[in-house]
């Protein structure tokens, strides 16, 4: 036989019984499925030069395994880009807990955003932790908006408290109770309250630094603007009508039945403050006292 063809022959025979060429990650499978044993599947993380971390897909995790997290440094990654310089790969309970650390980072930094910003779920701007006996303070904050217009002086901030589960109501254009009212609070268990905040010059022309008593008696007050209150004459309803000074100033504090309400009023600058605390007749009879508590707390700060 030719010594040529010979040789060639032998050649291909080695090359038949030659193993094709696998990649290392084939080889490992091979090697999972003859010895029973299961590879982590992997997940890839990516970290930005700018900080933000974005997480991505797993690829092929199959129920049961633990996930690997491959992180990657640098600009402009995408998934797959195993041969990147600072490739980690952690398996196991380390690969669970480096993945738990990266979502409490997220979740973390966002909610300290959410914090700062004042957006956290149910914040409500100028009203205070429940102190020990679970009330709350709302102070009127200083750059809230509203106003009567051009030429009218900030409205001074007030303040009350209420019990914890009282929250801000939204004040409508349309609110039947006109543009003046300037603040509704709310629990759909136990009542409601509004604030009212009128311009003195409504009712004199020469009060730019007014007091309730200025403006008039406690009878005079209610008779005049209980009606903006309850929205009908208040004659033969005021059932109480008391007088309190707190920090030297004065409020006329009034129960009226019906409708159940207290309206405390007072004045400071040019305006004229009135607080009303109302609600339904089960409500009233199950919280009276709280009710009449949150109506004299109000104070002009």
């Amino acid at each position: 036989m030719d010594p040529a063809n010979e040789q060639k022959r032998s050649l291909q025979q080695a090359a038949a019984h030659r193993p094709t060429p696998r990649t290392t990650r084939e080889a490992s499978r091979g090697e999972s499925r003859r010895s029973g044993k299961h590879h982590p599947a992997e997940m890839t993380v990516l970290l930005s030069p700018s900080s933000s971390l974005f997480l991505a897909k797993p690829s092929a995790v199959a129920k049961g395994r633990a996930a690997a997290v491959t992180c990657f440094s640098g600009p402009s990654l995408s998934v797959g880009r195993e041969d990147q310089e600072g490739v980690a790969v952690v398996v196991g309970r380390r690969a669970l807990a480096s993945a738990a650390a990266v979502a409490s980072v997220l979740g973390f930094a966002g909610r300290g955003l959410a914090a700062n910003q004042g957006l956290l779920a149910g914040r409500v701007p100028g009203l205070s932790e429940p102190d020990e006996n679970g009330w709350r303070t709302y102070r009127r904050p200083d750059d809230k908006s509203g106003g009567h217009g051009v030429g009218w002086s900030p409205i001074i901030p007030y303040s009350f408290k209420v019990p914890d589960g009282w929250d801000e109501v939204p004040v409508s254009i349309a609110d039947l109770g006109g543009t003046e009212i300037d603040l509704r609070f709310a629990n759909p268990k136990e009542g409601r309250l509004f604030v009212i905040v009128a311009p003195v010059r409504r009712f004199a022309d020469d009060l730019d630094d007014a007091t309730i008593e200025k403006i008039g008696s406690p009878e005079k007050v209610i008779t005049a603007f209980g009606p903006e209150v309850i929205g009908e004459n208040v004659e033969g309803k005021v059932l109480s009508s008391e007088t309190a000074a707190h920090s030297g100033r004065t409020y006329y504090q009034f129960e009226l039945e019906p409708p159940h309400v207290f309206i405390t009023a007072t004045a400071a600058g040019n305006r004229l403050y009135l607080f009303s605390v109302t609600a339904n007749g089960l409500q009233w009879k199950r919280h009276y006292k709280d009710l009449k508590q949150i109506a004299q707390s109000f104070r002009v700060v």
